[in-house]
C-alpha cells in the first residue's frame, strides 16, 4: 500500500577548484549528474549577462572597409562587463533612470605617409563609465584589437552605443572563449592478465594510447596510469588490446556521476564571476519553478 508520501532522489553535488586564474577556471563537479553539468555549461554560454557594442552611428568612413563590416569588428571587441549587473536590456527599461546604453565615440585620420592601425585603444570611452572599456585597454603589456588599417587622407568617425546582453541573443555577448566539460574515467588495470605479456608488449601496449594516459614502470616491470584525467575515450589503447590478443588487461569506464570542468573567459568577467552568476541563474529558475509548483498543487488543493 502506497503512503502517498514523495521519495526524494535529491543529491548534494560537491565542487571542488583545481585550477582559479582572473581569465581561467578547472573546477570537479561531482555526485550529479550529467543534465546538471550540462546545465551549468549552456548558462554560462548562453546566459551570464555581458557588455558588447550593439550599435555604431558612422558619419565619417573613407577607410577599405565598410561600414557594415567595421560594425560587426566593433560589436566583436570584448568590454570588462562587471557594470552589467547595474545596466538594464533595452526592452527592460521602465524608467529615465534605468541604464541602457553607454557611448563610445572614434574620430582617426592618417595624416601619415606610413600605414596606421586604428585599435580598441583610441575608442573614445563614456566620462560618465569609464570602467567600461576595452579589455586590456591602453595596456602597454598587451596589443590592442586593430579594427582597420589607415592610409594617408584616410578616416573614421563614428559613435558606438554598447548594450546589456546575453549570449543567447548574439555570440558577441558570450562571456567565455571556451565552457567544456569531460567525464572522469574509471580505469581498472588487470593485473593478473597483465602478467601473461612480454615487457616489450606492455611498453608497446602503453604507447597505443595517444593521450599519454599509461606508463611502463622499468624498475617494477608494471602498467601505471600516469594521468587519467588525459583519457579521451578514444579507445585506442582497448582496441590495440584485442589486436595483441589480451583484451582483458584494462576496463576502462566513464564515471556517471563525477566531471571536470574548464572555462576560459574572454576578460570581460574573471572565470570565478562567470561560473558564480551561471550557478546563480540556475538557482534562480528552479526557485521559480518551485514556487509555480507549489502555487499549482495550492489551487488543486483549494479546488
Amino acid at each position: 500500500m502506497h503512503s502517498g508520501r514523495r521519495v526524494s532522489h535529491a543529491r548534494s553535488p560537491n565542487l571542488r577548484i583545481r585550477k582559479l586564474t582572473q581569465t581561467e577556471c578547472e573546477f570537479y563537479l561531482s555526485n550529479t549528474d550529467v543534465s546538471v553539468a550540462n546545465a551549468i555549461r549552456r548558462v554560462i554560454i548562453a546566459e551570464v549577462p555581458t557588455i558588447a557594442i550593439d550599435l555604431v552611428e558612422i558619419t565619417g568612413n573613407t577607410t577599405v572597409l565598410s561600414d557594415e563590416f567595421l560594425a560587426h569588428r566593433l560589436g566583436l571587441i570584448p568590454l570588462v562587463s562587471d557594470f552589467a549587473s547595474q545596466m538594464k536590456r533595452p526592452f527592460e527599461v521602465t524608467d529615465e533612470h534605468d541604464l541602457s546604453d553607454i557611448v563610445f565615440t572614434l574620430d582617426v585620420k592618417c595624416t601619415s605617409d606610413n600605414t596606421i592601425y586604428v585599435t580598441s585603444d583610441d575608442l573614445i570611452l563614456d566620462p560618465n563609465y569609464p570602467e567600461v572599456k576595452p579589455v586590456n585597454y591602453r595596456d602597454g603589456n598587451e596589443k590592442p584589437i586593430v579594427i582597420v588599417k589607415m592610409r594617408k587622407g584616410q578616416e573614421l568617425r563614428l559613435k558606438a552605443i554598447a548594450r546589456k546582453g546575453i549570449g543567447k541573443d548574439h555570440a558577441k555577448w558570450i562571456p567565455v572563449a571556451t565552457a567544456s566539460f569531460q567525464y572522469m574515467p574509471d580505469i581498472h588495470i588487470n593485473e593478473s592478465a597483465m602478467t601473461e605479456m612480454t615487457e616489450q608488449e606492455k611498453e608497446e601496449w602503453c604507447k597505443s594510447d595517444p593521450s599519454g594516459t599509461f606508463k611502463y614502470n622499468q624498475v617494477t616491470r608494471r602498467v601505471e596510469i600516469e594521468d587519467k584525467e588525459k583519457y579521451r575515450f578514444d579507445d585506442e589503447c582497448l582496441v590495440k588490446a584485442r589486436d595483441m590478443g589480451h583484451p582483458n588487461i584494462v576496463e576502462i569506464r566513464q564515471k556517471q556521476d563525477e566531471f571536470l570542468f574548464k572555462v576560459e573567459s574572454t576578460g570581460v568577467l574573471s572565470a570565478e564571476a562567470i561560473v558564480r552568476q551561471a550557478i546563480d541563474g540556475i538557482m534562480d529558475k528552479i526557485n521559480v519553478l518551485s514556487t509555480s509548483v507549489h502555487a499549482l498543487e495550492g489551487a488543486d488543493m483549494e479546488a
